[in-house]
């Protein structure tokens, strides 16, 4: 096997680029999918509006089967580098979860800057109603991800 052998601060500028075009990516796809409606609100999904456990966990937001299949299914992307190495470490599990957090972040970000039906002028809690709690101007999410996902990283690359 032929390593890269990267110093640590260019592997995760490597690694933060790709999960930045990633997120380029499927945001541009999700546009496709959804439209104007985001958090799949026309999509023909089961949804669960109301439950403590959203509240928790889901930032208000109702759960849709859309986003029970399509969360899961970038989670088994994200772990398939463990299972095509056939190696696992706390370090590695908090580099994924935390590429995760940045991917789901930039990605939600970018479906609302590339939506020809919002863009960056939209990007308000006015306009984005699955959006419930805000915090310096962004969605919570967005804090608690960036924060979470920063000390996952710094964690992983110690």
């Amino acid at each position: 096997m032929i390593s890269l052998a990267l110093p640590p601060f260019l592997h995760f500028l490597l690694l933060f680029i790709w999960i930045a075009v990633s997120g380029f990516f499927f945001a541009k796809v999700e546009i496709q999918i959804e439209g104007e409606a985001g958090w799949a609100a026309n999509l023909p999904t089961w949804r669960i509006e109301e439950h403590w456990l959203l509240d928790i966990f889901w930032g208000s937001r109702p759960m849709t089967g859309y986003h029970a299949w399509v969360f899961s299914f970038m989670c088994a992307v994200f772990h398939l580098p463990v299972t095509l190495l056939g190696q696992w470490s706390l370090a590695i599990e908090a580099r994924i979860l935390a590429s995760l957090m940045y991917f789901w972040m930039i990605e939600d970000f970018l479906w609302f800057v590339l939506n020809p039906a919002y863009g960056l002028a939209k990007f308000r809690p006015g306009d984005i109603h699955w959006h419930k709690h805000w915090v310096w101007r962004v969605p919570v999410d967005y804090a608690v991800f960036a924060a979470v996902g920063a000390a996952l990283f710094w964690y992983s690359f110690r």
